[in-house]
């Protein structure tokens, strides 16, 4: 993964989509920030940015990961990974279905993810500080670029679907008390199950967290 850090930008995420479009795809790439203006959320909502937080977006070919990945659960599969690379540094930090980052009852951070053609694009936005009292920021000190290399490095190891997902159906317990929004919709996790394939099932009906 090559890692390149911007000064200021209006969204990593939007910058990597621009650049890829124009110079096309070659290897896996990151960028990342400390000051991002106009950031893009969950269901196209902004992110609220503050400088010294962490922006970042990177973007691989989906024939690097382990091919029984379900691709609808991706954002599964980056967001535990990062939240494992979290933990292991002392955080208390927890994935709320399927891609939020949280602390005791609010959330820190996130992830969205989309598949363009064979590309995933990836962008993380976490509150390394304060943002607001709606908003949590990290439980420890991090060195930014220390923790993004971190990482890639857990990432290129490509764990199996199958470890990703037994340790994440266990952490699972912990989103039930929150909400998801699903088809615009803010639907209770408390009667939902999580399949195997990273899909839910809530009263029947089967959701999967790729946007």
């Amino acid at each position: 993964m090559e890692i390149v850090y911007l000064n200021s930008v209006d969204s990593t995420h939007i910058y990597l989509q621009n650049l890829i479009k124009n110079d096309g795809y070659r290897y896996p790439l990151a960028i990342y920030t400390t000051n991002q203006t106009n950031g893009i959320g969950s269901r196209n909502n902004s992110w609220i940015g503050k400088q010294g937080n962490l922006f970042l977006s990177f973007v691989i070919h989906k024939s690097i990961l382990p091919s029984e990945l379900p691709l609808q659960s991706a954002s599964i599969y980056f967001s535990y990974i990062f939240k494992q690379v979290l933990e292991n540094l002392g955080s208390k930090v927890f994935v709320k279905w399927p891609n939020d980052f949280y602390i005791d009852d609010k959330k820190i951070g996130g992830i969205i993810t989309n598949l363009k053609g064979d590309l995933f694009f990836c962008g993380i936005g976490l509150n390394i500080i304060n943002v607001s009292d709606e908003y949590g920021n990290l439980d420890i000190k991090v060195d930014i670029e220390k923790l993004i290399k971190l990482y890639f490095i857990s990432l290129e190891k490509y764990p199996s679907w199958k470890q990703i997902i037994s340790e994440f159906k266990i952490e699972f317990e912990s989103s039930k008390k929150y909400f998801t929004h699903i088809k615009n919709k803010k639907i209770s996790l408390k009667r939902a199950f999580l399949e195997d394939d990273g899909s839910l099932v809530i009263d029947g009906d089967k959701v999967f967290s790729l946007r």
